[in-house]
């Protein structure tokens, strides 16, 4: 078969969920108001935290990060999505396609990192209460977030850089509503084993590592939490983490979900169902997550919501 490198073609297909004609206008409204609950929740957030000076510490510091980054996250996949459902199209240009697959890794890696980071914050907030604003200091927490970002950025240039290396051959079907990295490498005629290689490795190094220390910094919450003597003092220092948690567990769980059901089925369009939950009802699901439980953020957004 005749190979073709970057130059000399100019589209990916991007082939969804369903070709049926009766389910595009479902599809077409089901993600739009997800997408819009997404980001209509997590600016709200974020507005939140910037109009309460109460809320300017680092724990909110961290937050407002991870909702910008959820908000970019939705927005790299879904607005492609909802072009082509309306113009009945499942094209996406080569350039667009690369560009829409760096953007993916920087946010999804970054959302990785600012949980490992907003669980050390919880660490010391509950291990170290007396030393709290001096170790968790402006300059260290603008620090941790510019290191999640070059880290992210450097990754998402790495994959990307690695790909541009790559011919394709004419079947440049993707069973996917976006450009995955593992999709599109896997169009590929020419030799992958590098691109495979540092997949694995980045999966191992940059995502196993940060669920470690999430995990970690969790043990010594727990065995903190354990010595508290008090019922009430137990319930404020869990309550404290509740958010956090949940968010931990859905972002990995359903990372987890997806990974597992494309090494069932590669190229079936339940790996393209399952990537929905990570990709965008968790960052919809959010908002939700750190509000309801939370007295000041639940203040702070009926302040801004409803000024006297």
């Amino acid at each position: 078969m005749k190979l073709r490198n970057q130059t000399e073609f100019s589209e990916f297909l991007l082939l969804g969920f369903s070709e049926d004609p009766a389910l595009q206008p479902i599809l077409f409204g089901l993600f739009l108001s997800m997408y819009v609950i997404c980001v209509s929740g997590n600016l709200l957030i974020i507005l939140a935290i910037l109009s309460e000076t109460h809320l300017h510490t680092p724990m909110y510091f961290f937050l407002a990060n991870l909702t910008f980054s959820d908000i970019c996250f939705i927005t790299t996949t879904i607005p492609k999505m909802l072009v082509n459902i309306q113009t009945h199209s499942q094209a996406i240009t080569y350039a667009g396609c690369l560009t829409q697959m760096f953007f993916f890794i920087i946010f999804a890696e970054l959302d990785n990192f600012l949980l490992a980071v907003m669980a050390y914050d919880r660490l010391v907030a509950i291990c170290h209460p007396l030393h709290y604003m001096v170790i968790m200091n402006p300059q260290l927490c603008v620090q941790l977030v510019l290191l999640c970002w070059i880290i992210s950025f450097l990754l998402a240039l790495l994959h990307s850089l690695l790909v541009l290396r790559l011919s394709f051959c004419t079947h440049m079907e993707i069973q996917h509503f976006f450009c995955e990295l593992n999709q599109v490498v896997h169009r590929a005629c020419s030799d992958t084993f590098l691109n495979d290689l540092m997949v694995y490795f980045s999966a191992v190094l940059l995502a196993v590592g940060p669920l470690a220390g999430i995990l970690y910094s969790y043990s010594k919450i727990t065995s903190s939490i354990r010595a508290i003597s008090s019922a009430q003092g137990k319930y404020k220092a869990f309550s404290t983490c509740a958010s956090h948690l949940s968010a931990v567990s859905l972002f990995y769980g359903t990372s987890l979900g997806v990974y597992l059901s494309a090494s069932a089925a590669p190229s079936s369009a339940s790996t393209a169902a399952a990537s929905v939950m990570y990709t965008v009802v968790t960052p919809m699901l959010n908002p939700f997550i750190y509000s309801l439980r939370n007295t000041d953020m639940k203040r702070a957004m009926k302040r801004l919501l409803f000024p006297k």
